[in-house]
């Protein structure tokens, strides 16, 4: 008896006797560990994205912290009926303000009313004493004026109006929590040592303490987010009648993100429960077959989701779909245990209910155990990921995939041994005709099957050769999405939506006591501005040039010099100094940053060519590497998707190698482990290939499909092979291939058919991320099934003529028994 067999046995006969101890059990355990789910959460904040340390993240936290922009967020408020600088708006843009300066986190609320127009004062910069009283609530301006004021303005415009002058943006910032700032503070400190050295013992101790600490803080900060976007939602709908309001900001993605993935979640879940259900009891006729699969697949959930929250482990925008995955690996065994049975069922008119229970667990022990293991080997490939959240992802589906086989090879016998053994014969409909005419092809057309999987080889090859990783915010959402349309309008009207920063060291030898910076210095910020403006997708662009260009204006369109310029930032109002300038200018770290908005909507734009331009620009300007940074969002994006591209390579290659080492293994030949991967690989190999036809790029989610696709995928392969191996002892390789296809195929066929109709549901998400996923998933479980059930068949029937004698015969020997 094969080790498998002596290690379930035992187990068999304790849940054949005892079903009903057992079943509760299970079920209170689930209920308890689900109680527990509620608190499961899904964050899909910056740092989710990231690897362990990443410098880019660090530097761009740094930058932050050092030139202090404050959290905020946009609300662009677009008149209906009458233009933006008129009373009606004005008085809409008061009350505006006025109720989001009531939320209790809020600031400060900057608009069109209450920032100073300088150009309207009369003097120049170092004789405004109070700018605060030359705003057109303090001043009774006449409405061209005030258009004249904001028109071309080098701060305000794309800024808080955009340049047609028919939508205006009201900013709001917030509060800092001082005490999460400390922790974050320090957190940053020591993270900070990471771009020098690697971190001692006491410092990983140290940063682990800090981050437990911040953890708690972080998400109640984050509730009080979703709240008041919320409440911001509620207060902009109030104006809808007249005028169209959108929301902008990192913090607003990040909230949509998650409600579109719950939503996902809470929709989709249900629906593709019902459609499992209902594809169930049209397969199988017995409510039975439906009971005792959705009882496991809820129990393997509840008890993953349970343990996860338990012990604080959170889903990201990548892996929130181990839920749906898991549902679907749980099913895949159960549905190997029902048709195992049905099989004895109709071979064994003798057998009471408990035996063929018993011999049917015995029969699939070893093949769901191989399956399992290499199911974990698979998804255990995107450990070897550099990239968070991919390596976060693959863990879960590790223990995932574990509570799968215990609790499907536990409870499925449980709970058969508490029916009756069903009488009446089993439907196969049209599956019968479909794998009747595969088993026909893979016997008849062995040739023609090869050289028709080489021609698919061939083209899905080229179309790899395309795959790129350009991707954009916006495009993550349906167009019909409010996201997507308030991304959209921001992007294109106030001048872009992802944040570049460049940070620019003055040189020692621009450096003078007497000065606050030197013309050089101007001059060479301006030469990296214009730079910068040159290039196609490249928005709002803010730094300390636009202050020189607004004191042009006020000197009569003259060039300040740098002693003016000095004499003008001591003499200014500090506070108004502070916010025209903290932001960009640094006196103490001798450091400018120059802030730019990159416009996502436009079609085309290569992100990854518009960094390589830019350092090639800076290069060109006579500026070193040591002198500059590139930080902020669209820097981190775009690198997570250059790593995501080495890191497909990578973790494909793991896959295979580990997939193949593991079939190795498992039947003890390099011939057959070699058949087993090459149906999988053509799978993965077509849905690459179209990804690349169809311009479809990879992302976080796309880039797992390999991995998933050959963790689900090969458990089919490993299920076809050990039957095959089992009937070449009772006859030749032809009638083995026509035995398989009669037996084992049905599990194989009927767990594909549902897997596929269920990701083909997410094809109605509002994420399209999740679209490409669910679609593309399909596909290649479709396309494995196809080479399964033809290629394979081919293959084992050319090169496997003999039985191995490691492969139990366990039909000779359970006909024996009986």
């Amino acid at each position: 008896m094969p080790v498998t067999e002596r290690l379930v046995q035992p187990l068999l006969e304790t849940i054949i006797r005892h079903p009903r101890v057992v079943l509760t059990a299970f079920l209170l355990a689930a209920v308890a560990l689900g109680w527990e789910a509620r608190h499961f959460q899904i964050d899909a904040s910056a740092d989710t994205l990231l690897t362990k340390n990443d410098k880019d993240y660090i530097r761009t936290q740094i930058v932050n912290r050092r030139f202090s922009p404050q959290e905020f967020l946009l609300v662009a408020y677009k008149p209906k009926k009458w233009p933006v600088f008129s009373e009606q708006s004005f008085k809409d843009l008061m009350t505006l303000r006025r109720r989001l300066g009531e939320m209790d986190r809020v600031a400060a609320v900057h608009s069109i009313l209450d920032v100073p127009l300088l150009s309207l004062t009369g003097g120049d910069l170092g004789s405004i004493k109070d700018p605060s009283q030359w705003t057109v609530e303090n001043k009774h301006f006449k409405l061209e004026q005030i258009r004249q004021a904001f028109k071309g303005n080098p701060i305000y415009e794309d800024l808080l109006i955009n340049k047609a002058q028919t939508a205006t943006a009201i900013q709001v910032l917030f509060k800092d929590d001082q005490k999460l700032k400390s922790l974050h503070d320090r957190i940053l400190d020591i993270q900070s040592k990471t771009l020098e050295t690697k971190l001692s013992a006491a410092d990983e101790k140290e940063l682990k303490r800090l981050k437990k600490l911040a953890e708690p803080m972080d998400r109640e900060l984050d509730d009080k987010r979703s709240d008041e976007i919320k409440a911001i939602r509620g207060i902009a709908d109030t104006y809808r009648d007249h005028a169209d309001i959108y929301l902008g900001g990192v913090n607003v993605l990040a909230f949509q993100l998650i409600q579109i993935i719950k939503h996902d979640l809470a929709v989709f879940g249900g629906v593709i429960a019902v459609i499992i259900c209902m594809a169930l009891y049209s397969l199988f006729k017995k409510l039975r077959w439906v009971i005792i699969p959705v009882v496991c697949c809820t129990c393997s959930v509840l008890s993953t989701v349970g343990l996860f929250a338990l012990f604080g482990f959170k889903a990201t925008v990548l892996s929130a779909n181990f839920i749906v995955l898991q549902i679907i690996l749980t099913l895949s065994l159960v549905i190997y245990l029902v048709v195992q049975y049905h099989e004895y069922r109709m071979e064994q008119s003798d057998w009471e209910q408990t035996e063929l229970v018993r011999k049917t667990l015995l029969r699939k022990a070893s093949p769901i155990f191989y399956a399992g293991i290499a199911t974990v080997v698979g998804f255990g490939s995107l450990v070897f990921s550099n990239i968070e959240p991919v390596i976060d992802f693959g863990w879960m589906m590790i223990i995932a995939t574990i509570f799968s086989i215990g609790i499907s090879l536990i409870l499925f016998p449980a709970m058969m041994a508490m029916f009756n053994r069903e009488r009446g014969e089993s439907r196969r409909g049209l599956f019968r005709y479909l794998l009747n005419f595969l088993a026909a092809a893979s016997l008849r057309y062995p040739a023609a099957i090869g050289i028709l999987s080489l021609g698919i080889l061939a083209v899905s090859a080229v179309g790899i050769l395309r795959l790129d990783v350009e991707n954009s915010f916006i495009n993550y959402f349906r167009d019909t999405t409010r996201v997507h349309q308030e991304l959209t309008f921001i992007d294109r009207q106030f001048g872009g939506s992802t944040p570049l920063d460049v940070v620019y060291t003055i040189a020692n030898d621009q450096r003078k006591k007497d000065l606050v910076m030197t013309a050089n210095t101007v001059q060479t910020l301006q030469r990296v501005q214009k730079s910068l403006e040159a290039h196609p997708g490249v928005g709002k662009i803010l730094s300390v040039v636009n202050f020189t260009e607004l004191a042009k204006e006020l000197n009569r369109n003259k060039p300040i010099t740098e002693y003016e310029l000095t004499v003008v930032y001591w003499t200014m109002d500090k506070t108004f100094r502070n916010e025209l300038l903290g932001s960009f200018f640094s006196q103490e770290h001798q450091q400018l940053r120059i802030s730019a908005r990159i416009r996502d909507s436009i079609p085309g734009l290569n992100r990854a060519q518009l960094l390589a331009n830019i350092r090639a620009d800076m290069q060109q300007l006579g500026i070193s590497q040591n002198r500059y940074m590139l930080t902020n969002l669209f820097v981190l994006y775009q690198g997570i998707l250059q790593r995501l591209f080495r890191s497909q390579i990578l973790t494909m290659g793991i896959v295979y190698a580990v997939l193949s080492l593991t079939l190795l293994v498992l039947f003890r030949s390099f011939k057959i482990a070699l058949i087993g991967i090459i149906p999988n690989m053509l799978a993965i190999a077509v849905v690459l290939g179209v990804m690349g036809w169809l311009k479809i790029s990879l992302d976080l989610m796309t880039i797992t499909i390999a991995s998933i696709a050959m963790g689900i995928a090969v458990n089919d392969s490993i299920q076809y092979i050990h039957r095959y191996l089992e009937e070449l002892h009772d006859g030749s390789p032809q009638q083995a291939v026509e035995r398989s296809h009669a037996s084992v195929a049905y599990a194989i066929s009927y767990t594909s058919t549902i897997v596929i109709l269920g990701f083909s549901l997410l094809a109605f998400s509002d994420f399209m991320p999740s679209v490409l996923f669910g679609l593309l998933t399909g596909l290649a479980l479709a396309m494995g099934l196809i080479f399964n059930l033809s290629l394979l068949a081919v293959l084992l029937n050319w090169f496997v003529k003999k039985p191995l004698r490691h492969i139990h015969v366990e039909r000779k020997l359970l006909e024996e028994k009986s």
